[in-house]
């Protein structure tokens, strides 16, 4: 039963890896930080954080190796790479799509994981919480160094967008004057439950193909 219990192991990383390039390429292009600004930023970092901490835990755990997560989070971000490629054949620029960085949280979870001698509760409460804290602060810095994204949202309309989501000037400030750090402490707070569930998967494969 070994090789059954492996196979579902190594196919719930490609699911989970997968998903997370979809989110991505939904959710992660100009449209989505022009029409509602920085409260669509905000939504992104939350729902990064949560998908990167729970399929890297799984994958740390299940291997037992710190550096596992980073490993994960590089293949998340190489299958994000090559999907906008799909956008590219459409005529859009390469960049219009915004691969999100997941690499420096991912390895702060695998320092986390080495430092506590391979301690599963604190990889959870303490990685779990570093990720949702920085994948925000990283993810600013990588907008940041793109093109505008409100110009790119005029010249490269998604086709499906409908007419109510037609891009606006963005209300920076209308709601909250930090999205970073809104993103940051929502993102830290939900991470370390989603840390548990991707610790609790790990677990509960076990019993099933024992």
């Amino acid at each position: 039963m070994v090789w059954l219990r492996r196979t579902t192991h190594y196919l719930f990383i490609v699911v989970v890896a997968v998903n997370s390039t979809l989110l991505t390429i939904n959710a992660g292009d100009y449209i989505f930080y022009s029409d509602w600004a920085w409260t669509s930023f905000v939504v992104f970092s939350i729902s990064q954080s949560t998908m990167l901490v729970v399929g890297a835990i799984y994958y740390m755990l299940f291997t037992g190796v710190p550096g596992t997560a980073t490993y994960y989070a590089t293949i998340m971000t190489i299958y994000t790479w090559v999907a906008k490629g799909a956008w590219f054949a459409l005529g859009y620029p390469y960049d219009f799509v915004v691969t999100p960085v997941w690499i420096p949280s991912a390895m702060l979870l695998d320092l986390t994981y080495w430092a506590t001698r391979r301690n599963k509760h604190a990889a959870i409460i303490i990685g779990g919480t570093l990720v949702g804290l920085s994948l925000p602060i990283f993810n600013m810095i990588n907008l940041l160094l793109v093109r505008d994204p409100l110009e790119m949202a005029f010249k490269y309309p998604r086709p499906t967008l409908p007419p109510y989501m037609t891009p606006i000037e963005p209300q920076v400030g209308k709601f909250y004057n930090s999205p970073v750090a809104l993103g940051s402490g929502a993102g830290a707070v939900l991470s370390v439950p989603i840390a548990a569930l991707g610790a609790k998967l790990n677990t509960w494969t076990y019993r099933w193909m024992a």
